[in-house]
């Protein structure tokens, strides 16, 4: 095992790309470290101590690595591009110019992609939007309490907090393109991987603090044992077998020969699992921009990941 990951830095090709990938994630981080001009770290730490109880808060922060609770830079992280990408994609079935793109080979996939792009910076600014709106004192349809980490809060500046949440989007997506393209592996799936892996140490911490070595040790166990098996569950395939008929040409015996068409036993990756989660995210953000206080408490109550209403709806 160490010896194949040592032949990876013999490669120059290959150590390039790896390095690369490095250097992408890296900065990755450092930006969800960034908050952005006019927050109060103070509150944000006051935040992240109270959000702890929070399921609806603590799930849309682990695509980010907790950047959202910080407002970073990078806060809103990769949802916006991967939403995006799902709507196109849908729509590309039923708007006749978007099946028009796609039926033209590389010149239209490049006309879907800049589309893609357009509706992203677009989601982000909606979503930009929401957020700084919530986290300006108006956070209880998310955590059931008010925090402001904005004090000193104006129009102005709320505006640059929006553009700068923005940009950050923007950039983040030409990130996960560059590590698409020089990089090893699909850039936005390797972003995700780098913010759900940096919040384990933290989580462990507070898991063996809380409960002991032998809570840590069954919860560290139960994880090995679902990551092995959706491991098997990813790779599996139906192999169905394709046997090619036998053909005379001239005087030579041609073809009989076996393969198999793979079948993936899960077609669709992840994908469906993120998008479910984006837009269960929409109505927590409507439920802090609309001043409806029934509104605010149907929301509150009925989309938290561990209601009935939003388990049924997610699946």
């Amino acid at each position: 095992m160490l010896a194949r990951l040592a032949n990876i830095f013999r490669v120059p090709d290959l150590r390039n790309k790896v390095l690369f990938t490095l250097a992408v994630v890296t900065l990755y981080q450092l930006g969800s470290y960034l908050p952005v001009p006019g927050v109060s770290w103070s509150q944000v730490q006051l935040l992240q101590e109270k959000a702890g109880a929070s399921g609806a808060l603590g799930f849309l922060n682990l695509f980010s690595g907790g950047a959202l609770t910080r407002l970073a830079i990078f806060g809103l992280g990769v949802m916006p591009y991967i939403t995006s990408s799902i709507v196109v994609q849908l729509l590309t079935t039923v708007i006749p110019k978007l099946t028009q793109w796609r039926d033209e080979g590389a010149s239209g996939q490049k006309k879907i992609t800049q589309a893609t792009r357009y509706l992203t910076i677009a989601l982000a600014l909606l979503q930009s939007t929401g957020l700084i709106y919530a986290f300006h004192g108006h956070t209880s349809g998310l955590l059931g309490f008010d925090i402001d980490l904005i004090p000193k809060f104006t129009f102005w500046l709320g505006l640059f907090m929006v553009l700068a949440l923005t940009a950050g989007t923007a950039f983040v997506m030409w990130l996960a393109e560059l590590v698409t393209q020089r990089g090893i592996g699909q850039g936005m799936s390797i972003l995700i991987f780098s913010s759900v892996v940096s919040g384990l140490p933290s989580g462990g911490r507070s898991v063996y603090a809380q409960g002991g070595p032998i809570k840590f040790a069954v919860i560290l166990a139960i994880s090995i044992t679902l990551l092995v098996v959706i491991i098997f569950i990813d790779q599996g395939q139906r192999r169905i077998p394709v046997t090619f008929a036998k053909r005379v040409v001239g005087r030579k015996m041609m073809g009989g020969n076996s393969t198999y068409i793979p079948l993936k036993v899960n077609q669709s990756g992840v994908i469906p699992i993120i998008f479910a989660s984006s837009v269960l995210y929409l109505p927590l953000l409507l439920s802090n921009i609309i001043p409806n206080v029934a509104f605010q408490s149907f929301v509150s109550k009925s989309f938290t990941p561990t209601s009935f209403l939003y388990i049924v709806t997610y699946f």
